[in-house]
């Protein structure tokens, strides 16, 4: 019998050993929880309109183009100029043997030196240009948009164009009133590119405003997260987030149109929310931290 409640005593110690064990851990569990704090990047909340661009693309090709036609045919004597060179009016750009004589074919417009493919002792006829005189100094940018896009352009309207990260200024010059074969509208834009890096052929992006959302908070796109069907940001206050769903009245690559319960000036989460819940802490860091 002794043995017996020596055997029981032990065992309620032991329990009452490993039920306070658990309750340290748990306590120790509680008071890292509470310690996490996460680095995060936020960006003010703003106020005001925000424009909806769609963008278009389109191939630059010089503005104007003048053949260089010979008045008859014959053997290129000597080329006077190469591919690529810029020419002025009358400056000479090739001597032609003739049956007639020697004719010197000159520039009629200044420009640049393109599709040259002769040399000299070469026959030239006179259906065909000898070459052709660009002005690369301003380039045409031709593409093609719906019905319901005709509506967006009208001539002398100015518009942004982009060349990967360079930003210039267009004018439409050109809307056409027909739809061609495929159903579509050409509309055609020029832009000075004396002083840019634009070469014949090369794509370009145009952006033309959409509509315009007026008066709304506006947040940074990277902001908005998702999650089972819920669309929320995190705002920051003394440390903490609060999760705050929000509806997305229109959205741009860079910035979103939001209606929410927050105001002007919030501090939202652009970065590290992923981990995040309401409530968690927090720990406000410069870009590159």
């Amino acid at each position: 019998m002794k043995m017996r409640k020596i055997l029981l005593s032990l065992t309620a110690i032991l329990l009452i050993a490993m039920l306070a064990a658990c309750n340290d851990d748990e306590e120790e569990s509680g008071e890292k929880e509470e310690e996490t704090v996460t680095p995060v990047e936020v960006a003010d909340i703003t106020k005001g309109d925000l424009v909806v661009d769609k963008s278009f693309y389109g191939r630059a090709e010089p503005n104007k183009t003048t053949p260089i036609m010979v008045q008859m045919p014959g053997e290129i004597d000597s080329l006077e100029v190469e591919e690529g060179d810029n020419v002025k009016e009358d400056d000479l750009i090739a001597k032609l043997k003739t049956q007639a004589g020697v004719q010197n074919i000159r520039a009629s417009k200044d420009g640049t030196i393109v599709n040259l493919d002769v040399s000299e002792g070469d026959m030239v006829t006179d259906e065909d240009p000898l070459a052709i005189i660009a002005d690369l100094d301003t380039m045409k940018v031709s593409f093609d948009v719906s019905s319901s896009e005709h509506s967006l352009f009208s001539k002398e309207d100015k518009r942004k164009i982009f060349l990967e990260d360079e930003e210039y200024e267009a004018e439409i010059t050109k809307v056409g009133s027909m739809p061609g074969e495929t159903g579509l509208f050409s509309i055609q834009a020029k832009v000075d590119s004396e002083d840019a890096d634009i070469l014949s052929g090369t794509v370009l992006k145009i952006e033309v405003p959409t509509k315009r959302v007026k008066d709304s908070l506006i947040v940074p796109t990277e902001a908005i997260a998702e999650e089972d069907g819920e669309t929320y940001i995190y705002i920051v206050n003394d440390d903490k987030v609060t999760k705050t769903e929000v509806t997305i009245k229109e959205s741009q690559t860079d910035k979103t149109a939001i209606e929410a319960d927050a105001k002007k000036d919030d501090q939202v989460v652009i970065k590290g929310q992923l981990t995040l819940s309401d409530g968690s802490q927090v720990n406000v860091v410069e870009a590159g931290e």
